[in-house]
């Protein structure tokens, strides 16, 4: 038995009704602030998977254990620059970008 629920939103719709549509400053704003964390994430996975601590990373790449936190918690809005030496110097990995 399939039962129809109601007042049921898609992820879209939540995102859609709390952000604003696709495009508008405030989404906009939101999915920055998404992808700055899902960067912070992949950091946090590569330096877990180097076995390498925060202070280790960040003597690498040059800058301080605080910076290497705030960028884990998606709290740093890092340049490119930055990115290519935390993920290349810092975990040996290649960085790849795709613009849509």
């Amino acid at each position: 038995m399939n039962k129809v629920r109601k007042n049921i939103t898609t992820l879209d719709e939540h995102f859609d009704s709390r952000y604003g549509k696709v495009g508008s400053k405030k989404r906009t704003e939101f999915e920055i602030k998404a992808k700055a964390f899902a960067i912070g994430e992949i950091v946090k996975e590569e330096r877990r998977l180097a076995r390498i601590t925060q202070e280790e990373l960040a003597k690498r790449i040059g800058a301080k254990k605080s910076f290497i936190s705030r960028i884990k918690n998606g709290q740093s809005d890092i340049q490119l620059s930055t990115l290519y030496r935390l993920i290349e110097l810092g975990l040996g990995k290649k960085v790849s970008l795709m613009i849509e």
